[in-house]
């Protein structure tokens, strides 16, 4: 048997902020190779990537998170330090105890009590990533693509985020907006302020581009899923003296989207009103889109009526199946097979004093008791 609280201690005092794995790996697999599971460590560039399958049958139930964390922040602003993993008044404190490590333990646990109790009749796996905080490069994604290479099958996967979002067990993740940065560059021609004629101002153009783009309504939301947005998160013109016309002005945006859109679709919308905009200009403009990942829906069916049954029995409640909140690694997983995220109450993930009740880590590990138990019994011999 796995404590899944011991385990999430563990876990949370190896300090793995992305892309640093300090030892949080081994102790995955360790806990894992004790059950019976084969493991295979899979490196891809500093990034330490774990796939883990205990059976050989189909169906098989993987559970996939990340051991990497992000940066502490103000230390000195902790009630307790960051990586000491100490229980105060029934909160476990410390960086990745919601974001997710007790998601690890907790998954650990419940797969430890089902193989003993020999209800595991196809496979469970873990696939287990260093990168998923950081650009995401060399984690899941790589992943993903060596097993997809191999015809690896994976029937279903759960990723262990903080999907709660007031109370434990109140909403599960079936998919999310897709995501798309763009940087806009526009170069035009130094000069004096007293001689615009000599010059070419780049920041009205970068601004008219900018307005121009805020303008667009893109939709009125799709069936799950909120309105797509732009929001422009950054705007920089190298320039210190004040009579002096810049060369170049600088924009970076962000658009997160619904399934009406595609990242490629809306990458050459963005070129497009750029080069627009700009067509007079005495300079040039480039558009540098970055996709980080398309809009994604599990669709309601057995598979999902499962996960929220799961929940409803260990924690009483029926949780809405919801498309909000930023990216993970289910947009890499997507691909493999059907996705949802069942993890705690985000509220305190990356900020000062992370913390999660140990009453509620060990509610965690009962859904995913219950959900392994009625997964096989669901799904195997299909």
């Amino acid at each position: 048997m796995i404590d899944a609280i011991n385990l999430t201690r563990e876990l949370i005092r190896r300090p793995s902020v992305t892309p640093a794995d300090a030892g949080a790996m081994d102790i995955v697999e360790q806990a894992l190779k004790g059950l019976g599971f084969s493991c295979r460590r899979m490196k891809f560039g500093e990034i330490e990537n774990l796939y883990a399958r205990y059976g050989t049958e189909s169906p098989n139930l993987c559970f996939a998170g990340h051991t990497d964390v992000v940066p502490v922040g103000d230390a000195g602003a902790w009630t307790q330090e960051p990586f000491d993993a100490e229980v105060v008044d029934g909160m476990l404190i410390g960086r990745g105890a919601v974001d997710m490590k007790s998601a690890i333990a907790a998954f650990a646990a419940a797969s430890a009590k089902a193989i003993a109790a020999g209800q595991v009749t196809g496979s469970l796996s873990f696939l287990i990533t260093g990168d998923e905080e950081g650009i995401a490069t060399h984690g899941t994604k790589m992943v993903v693509e060596a097993l997809g290479i191999e015809d690896e099958v994976i029937t279903h996967c759960v990723v262990g985020e903080p999907s709660s979002s007031e109370v434990f067990g109140d909403m599960i993740k079936v998919g999310r907006r897709g995501s798309i940065n763009a940087e806009i560059t526009v170069k035009g021609v130094q000069g004096h302020v007293a001689y615009p004629h000599r010059a070419a101002n780049p920041v009205p153009v970068l601004l008219r581009i900018l307005l121009r783009l805020q303008d667009r309504v893109f939709d009125q939301g799709y069936p799950e899923f909120q309105p797509s947005n732009l929001e422009i998160t950054r705007i920089d013109v190298p320039n210190t003296a004040t009579n002096v016309i810049p060369g170049t002005a600088t924009a970076r945006l962000n658009i997160r989207f619904n399934p009406h859109h595609t990242g490629a679709e809306l990458g050459r919308w963005i070129e497009a009103e750029a080069a627009a905009e700009a067509s007079d200009f005495q300079g040039s403009v480039t558009v540098e889109p970055q996709i980080s990942g398309e809009a994604f829906l599990t669709e309601p069916g057995p598979f999902t009526d499962l996960v929220a049954a799961a929940v409803y029995d260990a924690a009483g409640r029926t949780p809405e199946l919801s498309t909000t909140g930023g990216t993970s690694d289910a947009r890499f997983i997507r691909a493999l097979c059907p996705v949802v995220e069942l993890g705690l109450v985000g509220r305190t993930m990356h900020q000062v004093d992370e913390r999660a009740p140990v009453a509620e880590i060990l509610q965690l590990q009962a859904v995913y008791e219950r959900l392994i138990e009625r997964y096989f019994q669901v799904f195997s011999g299909e």
